[in-house]
């Protein structure tokens, strides 16, 4: 339920602080005074589009804030799923800036418009004349069939089922594509793979065939290279081998006398060790070294294979040839047993196809009880509102297959006398019908549900007198229990019927044309009463009328 409302720079409005309370209340208000104003701000504060039009000229933002008291409509849970804290009053902020961007909190915590719009939903229900179009909408009028049923838990789980159900035909079909174009590419794939299974690939041998073709090209220069190193540590005559072994024996024999050279000694000999093992290494890689024509022939025809290879698939790397005939394989594979799967798929599908199916039964069962109860319903309702010979029926189609919502395709049918067979509601009702339709569904589906405020929105146009009345009790009424009904009227017979009265006027200030909502005390609510009926003028009939309007109300 809306307690109250803050809006500030947002169109006419400067600054406005309202308090509302549960039951029926109006608002009231000459044409073009801000009624649609005030409106367009509460569906600013509830998700819906922003631009930089909202905020007032001259204003760097517009900011409409909400309090919301939540505590007897069942919440909690949803403020859990989007991690947001719970309390039994709920505070909803909407930032507009002059540039256009926008910013929304739910307890001072940052939101996303998506989520200020699903909170929205669930906070408040505001009915315009264009919603009235909705009527014709098929999906609109399962939606409000649906909420009469209490069939969501039902819905939940076909919806779940049948996401499912469209996943499997979709990898399905995915599935014969594939096996399709495999098929007719099998010839060209089994070339493909039994080419690079010839090769015999092994990852990292390229640069092994690149090293050894380098050693092959330059054998005679790397052996001449490794000799002459040797000769030049461990030659004839020039032997530094020798010389340090030398050195090393001549510090071992003074060291009884001079304890620092056996240090040096060892060190000596370390050295001694390491250009000996060098140079038996080098001795022994000479002569391993041989240059081999067949071999460096080889080589580079191995190299050449590859390289070709990799040019062909147009790929960097043995791995990445190694990992194309895996590929290769794991698609013939699935020719060999591409029709098993699907096999397998469509049993799997089919077996989906059948739960879906008896949940659709049960969901059309739901929905058909509850059209026995709206048929009737809305006739009673309707016939209060002025159309003795109404009929209004629910019509049962089946789909040609499963949807999002079931198998059922629903069609309000209406007529307005007793002459004419029911026909599409939208067909043949006209405006002011309409009105009075939608104003029954929201009247059954508002009993059916926890919905915290609903706003009529001169849902009255186009009636007067005692169906005026009639509509007027009809919004009344559904402002019991706890529930909360806002009603934007032109018509002193709804107006009356309201506990407590607001009105929106519009005034010239210093800052320029504001509009501004204020709450009528009694005799304030008599005489905007009384000018709804007679006009600028008060004359003593319309205040006595007005007085007499209140009274019964």
């Amino acid at each position: 339920m809306l307690k109250h409302i803050s809006i500030r720079n947002f169109a006419l409005i400067e600054r406005v602080e309202v308090d509302f309370s549960t039951g029926f209340s109006v608002i009231t208000g000459e044409t073009g005074h801000g009624k649609s104003v005030f409106l367009g701000a509460i569906s600013v504060l509830l998700g819906q589009r922003s631009d930089a039009k909202a905020v007032r000229e001259g204003a760097d933002r517009c900011v409409i804030e909400g309090c919301f008291d939540i505590s007897d409509f069942a919440m909690q849970a949803w403020f859990e799923e989007n991690d947001l804290d719970y309390d039994s009053e709920c505070i909803v902020r909407r930032e507009v800036a002059a540039t256009g961007r926008s910013r929304a909190f739910v307890n001072d915590t940052p939101v996303s418009v998506a989520q200020l719009k699903e909170l929205g939903a669930r906070l408040m229900d505001i009915h315009s004349q264009h919603q009235n179009l909705l009527l014709g909408d098929r999906n609109y009028q399962l939606r409000v069939l649906d909420m009469l049923s209490d069939n969501k838990a039902l819905l939940d789980s076909y919806k779940q089922q049948y996401d499912d159900y469209r996943a499997l035909n979709a990898e399905l079909k995915k599935l014969k594509e594939v096996l399709e174009n495999s098929r007719r590419d099998e010839e060209w794939l089994r070339f493909q793979l039994e080419e690079l299974e010839a090769a015999k690939l092994a990852d990292g041998e390229v640069d092994a065939l690149e090293q050894e073709m380098s050693e092959l090209s330059h054998a005679e220069d790397i052996q001449a290279a490794l000799y002459g190193a040797c000769s030049g540590i461990d030659g004839e005559g020039n032997s530094l081998v020798q010389a340090l072994r030398e050195s090393a024996n001549a510090l071992s024999r003074i060291s009884s006398h001079y304890s620092a050279a056996s240090e040096l000694a060892d060190r000596l000999e370390n050295c001694y060790i390491e250009l000996k093992d060098c140079c038996s290494e080098m001795e022994q890689r000479a002569g391993r070294v041989q240059y081999s024509p067949d071999r460096l022939e080889y080589v580079e025809r191995r190299l050449a294979l590859i390289y070709d290879l990799q040019k062909k698939h147009r790929v960097e790397s043995v791995a990445a040839l190694m990992a194309l005939a895996a590929d290769f394989a794991t698609r013939l594979d699935r020719i060999e047993c591409g029709d098993d799967d699907i096999k397998a798929l469509e049993r799997r599908i089919d077996a989906l196809g059948k739960d879906l199916k008896s949940l659709a039964g049960e969901i059309t069962a739901t929905r058909k009880a509850s059209a026995q109860h709206l048929q009737t319903e809305m006739v009673s309702i309707l016939v209060n509102l002025g159309m003795p010979m109404i009929r209004f029926e629910v019509d049962f189609a089946a789909t040609d297959g499963f949807t999002p919502f079931g198998c059922d395709v629903i069609t309000f049918l209406f007529s307005a006398n007793s002459s004419s067979a029911p026909q599409p509601l939208s067909d043949v009702a006209s405006g002011g019908e309409m009105a009075r339709v939608m104003l029954a569904l929201k009247s059954l589906v508002a009993s059916g549900t926890s919905q915290p405020t609903l706003i009529f929105d001169e849902v009255d146009t186009g009636v007067s007198g005692v169906l005026a009345e009639r509509m007027g009790r009809m919004m009344q009424q559904m402002g019991c229990a706890n529930r909360q009904v806002l009603s934007i009227t032109h018509l002193p017979q709804v107006a009356a019927l309201g506990s407590r009265h607001y009105k929106v006027h519009k005034e010239e200030t210093a800052n320029g044309t504001v509009t501004d909502i204020v709450e009528l005390e009694q005799q304030e609510r008599v005489r905007e009463i009384a000018q709804m009926m007679s006009g600028e003028v008060l004359t003593d009939a319309a205040i006595n009328a007005a007085n007499l309007l209140l009274s019964q109300s």
